[in-house]
């Protein structure tokens, strides 16, 4: 997609996703054959249910509708939001992962895979789980330090809310 019809996307579409209670986190127009398929990403602080896509999903289609923003030609349409496995480009994508197990990969080299704890301004707190049976060790990272981040799935994880829960 060209950087203009980028820039025209989000300037036409942003407000309306904004309206929702939502951040537009990505757009991107994909050719599959003869069709074209606008995708668009959309997420919040609380998460977006299907009710609030279905929404967003009406608006942003009918306002296509009425422009030329797309251009002559069918595309569909599809609107979702980031999948488990994002990847941490902004602020406030650390602060939705607060709580999730993070593969970071660092300005230094290497990689780490931590959980976060606290996002602040300049970077964050973390949990480096324990291999072995050792215990998990604290570590701050400053924004500055990672070079990328992306979220893990965790398929065994114990929760410790129900742990306490179970105890009493």
């Amino acid at each position: 997609m060209s950087t203009t019809q980028s820039e025209r996307l989000r300037e036409l579409l942003e407000p309306l996703v904004s309206s929702q209670g939502l951040d537009l986190e990505e757009i991107a127009v994909d050719s599959v054959g003869r069709k074209r398929v606008l995708r668009v990403v959309v997420d919040s602080d609380t998460g977006a249910d299907l009710d609030r896509i279905a929404d967003v999903s009406r608006a942003l289609s009918a306002k296509l509708d009425e422009t030329d923003a797309m251009g002559e030609g069918e595309y569909t349409l599809e609107v979702g939001t980031p999948g488990a496995e994002r990847l941490l480009t902004e602020h406030r994508h650390y602060v939705r992962a607060v709580d999730r197990l993070v593969r970071f990969q660092l300005a230094e080299g290497g990689e780490l895979v931590a959980r976060i704890l606290k996002v602040d301004d300049d970077g964050l707190d973390l949990e480096v789980p324990g291999v072995k049976g050792r215990k998990a060790t604290s570590r701050r990272l400053d924004f500055p330090d990672i070079v990328k981040a992306r979220v893990q799935v965790e398929f065994s994880r114990k929760d410790s809310k129900n742990e306490k829960e179970e105890e009493a």
